[in-house]
């Protein structure tokens, strides 16, 4: 269901619908630890940026599980309030707060120490897919009501918390649970989309860059190239592609 890289690139962390979390070592290709913690399908893990090698999951139970190379089951547990499936998590950028999604439409911040901290409003429908930003003041979310939404996570914020609402991309009957990313130099986001198009913002404007086309259905996830301006893609229609983007202009931010 999702796939990640540790930062070191020594780790490979992924989730199944087989009900576990599984941890790869990528110098020989082994699976180092199977997590079976879950008691249901599990739609999202992300590792943590830097510390320890953890990694938080997001299931169909309702759980958000933090998991750790060094012990055999979950090491913290988080419930979602009746139960509501998890579609999406990450981490901040510290690693000491998880943010979580799923059909209750509403984004979680939760503290790893005292346990929800917020929720913010805002999507209409399920949310499918969250990424965090580079400087890891924001995160982006991605839902089934057709809008990816910019939200404001830093500590003390005296605005509303949602800076930024991006349209043009679709989700439709297939209710697949479309990814999202942030390009590491942060003045990009995209979104994957059911009709078939591949979705880039400029993150100061809000205005679309990009609909890259290819795919024979829906585009299911989406990532930047960490150094290069290129976006890969995953589809339904069992492809993947590397689309070419102009090198990012100098812009402000402005969030």
């Amino acid at each position: 269901m999702e796939v990640h890289f540790s930062t070191d690139c020594n780790y490979l962390f992924s989730c199944s619908t087989d009900k576990t979390v599984r941890i790869f070592d990528m110098e020989n290709g082994n699976c180092i630890r199977k997590f079976t913690s879950h008691t249901d399908f599990v739609n999202s893990v992300h590792p943590a940026r830097r510390g320890p090698t953890i990694c938080v999951s997001g299931s169909e139970d309702g759980q958000i599980l933090i998991h750790d190379i060094r012990a055999k089951s979950a090491v913290m547990k988080f419930v979602n309030l009746n139960n509501y499936q998890i579609t999406a998590v990450t981490f901040n950028d510290a690693a000491d707060q998880v943010i979580s999604a799923g059909v209750d439409n509403a984004v979680k911040v939760w503290d790893c120490r005292k346990g929800l901290a917020y929720t913010m409003f805002g999507h209409d429908d399920t949310i499918t897919g969250l990424s965090l930003s580079p400087d890891g003041r924001h995160v982006l979310s991605n839902a089934m009501d057709c809008t990816a939404r910019i939200w404001n996570i830093e500590p003390f914020c005296e605005q509303e918390r949602c800076v930024r609402v991006l349209q043009g991309h679709q989700h439709n009957f297939e209710r697949n649970l479309l990814k999202c990313a942030w390009a590491p130099d942060g003045k990009r986001v995209a979104c994957g989309s059911s009709d078939r198009l591949a979705y880039v913002w400029q993150v100061s404007t809000g205005k679309i860059e990009y609909g890259l086309p290819g795919h024979q259905g829906s585009v299911n996830a989406v990532n930047f190239h960490p150094t290069e301006p290129i976006l890969i893609t995953g589809g339904s229609d069992k492809r993947v592609y590397l689309g070419e983007l102009e090198p990012s202009k100098e812009v402000t931010n402005g969030l």
